[in-house]
């Protein structure tokens, strides 16, 4: 077990955000004149690969700003990167921020809706598209006012697409970058919309520092020799724009892109592949893996030295397995697109407690408050907020500057000086926070109130079962009784037999109020892009499905 230092560290650690900062500089321009110093390498699943250098980027990146700028596009502007992991989504990226532009990250999965949604939200004056997420653009392309340039990446053709090459044409491949200051926005990102319409959380670029307390600790004192970072995790979304993409190349340290569908066998193939040493793996993705492969290393050559998960609470099913088939630790961390890396485990520094989304990492002041922003005592559910001076009285970088067009979302943020999650959590004795699921998630039945995420936990550690999510399901007498939605592992069937046995196995693991009274048995859960479970649905599908028999 590690030594115990987190005292020490977090009364250690000092905030030193200077005045002028930008992502793109840190991230690339000042590794960018060692030309042997490699920041990406890609591939995707036809077998396509590249190898770019911090000088391929820089030198992509002016050219791209050099493009923009020729085109109007500058301090201020709005430019959405509808991508997958590939080259060009890390050149636009730096592109915009030198130029003083800030970047729309969206997801290449978003049906025309959601992509409409954001784009018109979000005022953008250019879109960059792939093959993937072009056929979402096209039949809303005329809605969206603001948008002047549409730019197509590997072969996106439509009447209104201009493709990369023509766009960039022959800019130079020298700019000077604008000079930002740190509180100056860089990302305009939303959120997963998991209990209503996604807001955009408008970030400074000095929000890339305060994550990176939390992201060296959840790596274990990242970099280290031969460190080398993986993750599948969309870079459109905070988990894999600030949590892998731009936390490693500020580092001065490559990173392995993949362009594909995710599964459990080319993920761990990826991972032999490239020797990774350093991944961010969501829940979801290491319960698929650890199902499709119980003993990967008997299959796979693989070393890795640190893995983070988040999104999800990990559960001590996956925590143990990963220490006993993976040779690892996994640190949980804890955090949201408007304050994010807040939370979380160093194993190697303090210990980890299993099922644990750990401890406030340095930098971050946190608290479990009630709803007149007082700390609750150890022991008691409260919600997970944090201040915005951190704990050595400087303005702590990590925040979100405004939820972009929405003041009233923003004022609602906060209570005082804290920044309220809307997660609820436990702290014991040793200040290990235990998450207890979404505010909204939580619900009564016949007096008691109960958490998803426990029952979740306890429902993986069953050989019979993939996934499970838990919602409340209406009930005449009790108020409500615990519905769970369970997807299968492969090669077990869906029966009365193994829904007794389910609850037969809650029941003995857990309080007698918690085991799933009602069990249905689904394909897959419905998720947000981000890997998070949509509980929201389940309970009003659940909801509906009730007043349709009148009740029960």
């Amino acid at each position: 077990m590690a030594v115990d230092r987190y005292a020490e560290l977090h009364a250690a650690h000092r905030w030193d955000v200077p005045a002028q900062f930008n992502i793109g500089e840190a991230c690339c321009g000042r590794w960018a004149n060692d030309r042997s110093r490699f920041a990406l390498y890609w591939e995707d699943e036809s077998g396509a690969t590249r190898a770019l250098t911090f000088w391929d980027l820089q030198r992509a990146a002016n050219r791209l700003a050099n493009a923009l700028a020729a085109r109007g596009i500058g301090r201020g502007d709005k430019v959405a990167i509808v991508l997958p992991q590939r080259p060009e989504t890390v050149i636009a990226h730096l592109a915009v921020y030198q130029l003083g532009g800030i970047t729309v990250p969206l997801s290449f999965l978003f049906g025309p809706e959601a992509l409409e949604y954001r784009l018109t939200n979000a005022q953008c004056k250019v879109a960059f598209v792939d093959p993937q997420s072009l056929p979402n653009l096209v039949p809303i392309r005329d809605r969206c006012p603001t948008l002047a340039h549409v730019v197509g990446v590997a072969d996106a053709q439509a009447s209104f697409v201009t493709p990369w090459e023509s766009f960039i044409g022959d800019a130079s491949p020298y700019f000077i970058g604008v000079i930002t200051a740190a509180t100056d926005p860089a990302v305009l990102i939303y959120t997963s919309g998991t209990t209503g319409p996604p807001k955009g959380a408008l970030m400074p670029h000095q929000c890339l520092l305060g994550n990176l307390p939390g992201f060296t600790h959840s790596h274990n004192g990242y970099p280290q020799p031969g460190d080398l970072f993986w993750s599948p995790a969309d870079w459109a979304w905070t988990g894999g724009l600030m949590d892998a993409l731009l936390p490693a190349l500020y580092f001065g340290q490559p990173i392995v892109g993949y362009r594909g569908r995710f599964d459990a066998e080319r993920a761990f193939g990826l991972i032999e592949r490239y020797q990774i040493r350093n991944t961010f793996l969501f829940p979801t993705a290491l319960k698929l893996m650890m199902k499709a492969f119980p003993r990967p290393r008997e299959r796979f050559d693989i070393n890795l030295r640190s893995v983070m998960s988040a999104g999800e609470a990990v559960g001590t099913a996956v925590f143990e397995w990963a220490e006993a088939a993976l040779g690892v630790t996994i640190n949980e961390m804890f955090g949201q697109t408007e304050t994010n890396y807040i939370v979380g485990n160093s194993h190697a520094l303090w210990p980890a407690r299993p099922g644990s989304m750990g401890r406030p990492y340095p930098g971050h002041r946190i608290a479990l408050i009630d709803d007149e922003a007082r700390e609750v005592p150890a022991g008691d559910i409260g919600e997970v907020a944090v201040h915005r001076i951190a704990p050595d009285g400087n303005a702590d970088p990590v925040f979100f500057l405004e939820y972009f067009g929405n003041r009233e979302g923003t004022i609602g943020k906060y209570i005082g000086d804290w920044c309220r999650t809307g997660d609820l959590a436990k702290r014991d004795a040793e200040g290990n926070l235990w998450y207890q699921g979404r505010a909204d998630d939580m619900f009564k039945s016949a007096g008691y109130r109960i958490g998803p995420s426990e029952i979740e936990n306890c429902l993986v550690r069953h050989p019979a079962v993939a996934n499970a999510a838990v919602v409340p399901s209406p009930d005449a007498t009790r108020g409500h009784v615990v519905k769970a939605f369970i997807v299968l592992a492969t090669g077990h069937t869906a029966s009365r037999a193994l829904e007794e046995d389910l609850q037969r196995h809650v029941r003995s693991f857990l309080a007698p109020y918690e085991y799933p009274r009602e069990i249905e048995f689904i394909d897959a859960l419905p998720m947000t892009t981000t890997g998070k479970v949509q509980r929201r649905i389940l309970r009003d599908r659940e909801r509906g499905r009730k007043d349709a028999l009148g009740g029960s």
